[in-house]
């Protein structure tokens, strides 16, 4: 991957904002297939043209708007992960269920909720219980049906001609656009939570889906796009199994043993095609009980890959650059610093952004920074904030580049002046 040898890069992480008409389109297929128990090919014969038919031209738009935004490192805005609607923040991790097999859906109770069944536990739900009690705690109710993915049999990859759907979809909207690079996300393998009946444990169940997940990670960079795995789950584990009793060693243990599932799904991928996601949940809450970056950072960096995305803007993590000045990046890799949030709908200054991005170019060197977003935008705050805040980062970027390559950004000015 590319790393800011003459200014300072942009990307983000992944989600962003779909089209209310896709939304709706997959929300009908959702509905289908919930009714079907899970089965991909029930219902209308016709919905999957309709839904690839737009969705092709959905991610050349979400492209057109990067480009004009300014981001040098694009992406699918994740359009072929379905959504059933704007709020609905697992689609990161459920479209693992169309794509491999084993899976069937099950009723849920109807007073479940998914974040206080899994986390309700944890120290920050209990010192703040007033507060996730109230409509404010999240973005707004999903309007999904109360089902969930149960595991009944061996999980296999079956996802490929989604994959090389989403992969035809990113290039062919790529073609004749002014672009570094492109990337895919892929959810990490863990991501199951919710036990199943086929497999005698959770590690069993999640040693299958990385197994499977693989083809799908190797269809990606095989296709010549950069992969970057989406993990989530190595920093909140902690906050749903051990924040409570503070158990950092036996978290650690956890930690090292999730890492080298990562790389075991990663192998034969060659490092410097995968870039590794982290961050603390995009619900909203106070996050008081987060784990540091500093007590993981160890591992992270023992991840196969060759650029890492932290949060840098969350208020919860903003100070955590200063874990940089002590820890020593490995040579040729790069840091994804977050320097615009997916927390609030603040706009942020671009001399903020420029700030940011500063502080770990300062830290790791001006040439390892790639400037990103904490998390997807895709869902979290209103489309029309989200596609501002990818242009206040490209603005925030050329700043900060202004003053960390003073000679080759007025260079390359002279150049396109006289051009």
């Amino acid at each position: 991957m590319k790393r800011s040898e003459e200014r300072i890069l942009t990307t983000h992480a992944g989600s962003l904002p779909r089209p209310a008409d896709l939304i709706a389109i997959y929300r009908t297929q959702t509905e289908r297939l919930i009714e079907s128990g899970g089965k991909p090919d029930s219902g209308d014969a016709g919905a999957a043209e309709k839904l690839d038919a737009r969705l092709a031209t959905a991610v050349a738009e979400a492209v057109q708007k990067q480009v004009d935004a300014g981001i040098d490192v694009v992406n699918d805005g994740e359009y072929g992960k379905p959504m059933w609607d704007e709020v609905d923040y697992g689609a990161w991790a459920t479209y693992v269920h169309e794509r491999v097999s084993g899976f069937e859906m099950r009723e849920l109770p109807k007073d479940f909720n998914l974040l206080k069944s899994f986390m309700g536990g944890s120290k920050d739900r209990r010192d703040f219980a007033a507060y996730y009690q109230s409509p404010e705690a999240y973005a707004g109710p999903s309007t999904r049906p109360l089902r969930f993915p149960m595991n009944v049999g061996p999980i296999r990859y079956t996802g490929q001609r989604l994959v090389q759907r989403d992969i035809m979809n990113l290039k062919s909207a790529l073609a004749g656009k002014n672009v570094e690079e492109a990337f895919m996300t892929a959810v990490v393998t863990g991501v199951n939570i919710i036990p199943g009946e086929y497999y005698k444990t959770a590690e069993e169940q999640s040693i299958a889906v990385a197994e499977a997940m693989r083809e799908e990670y190797k269809a990606i960079t095989d296709a010549g796009i950069y992969l970057q795995l989406d993990d989530p789950i190595i920093v909140n584990v902690y906050e749903w199994q051990y924040s409570m009793n503070s158990d950092m060693a036996a978290f650690r243990k956890w930690a090292e043993a999730h890492v080298e599932l990562v790389n075991h799904t990663l192998e034969g991928i060659p490092e410097e095609k995968v870039r590794y996601h982290m961050c603390w949940g995009s619900w909203k809450g106070p996050h008081s009980t987060d784990l540091p970056l500093s007590a993981v950072i160890d591992q992270v960096l023992k991840v196969k890959a060759s650029q890492y995305s932290v949060e840098a803007a969350n208020p919860q993590h903003e100070h955590e650059w200063k874990v940089w000045n002590d820890v020593k990046l490995p040579a040729g890799k790069a840091v994804i610093p977050g320097v615009v949030t997916h927390k609030t709908n603040v706009l942020e200054h671009p001399e903020v952004v420029a700030d940011r991005i500063i502080r770990y170019a300062e830290a790791v060197g001006r040439e390892n920074v790639v400037a990103g977003t904490d998390c997807g935008l895709g869902g979290r705050i209103h489309p029309q904030i989200a596609w501002a805040k990818l242009s206040v980062l490209a603005d925030g970027a050329a700043l900060a580049s202004r003053k960390l390559f003073p000679t080759r950004v007025k260079a390359n000015e002279r150049a396109s002046s006289s051009a």
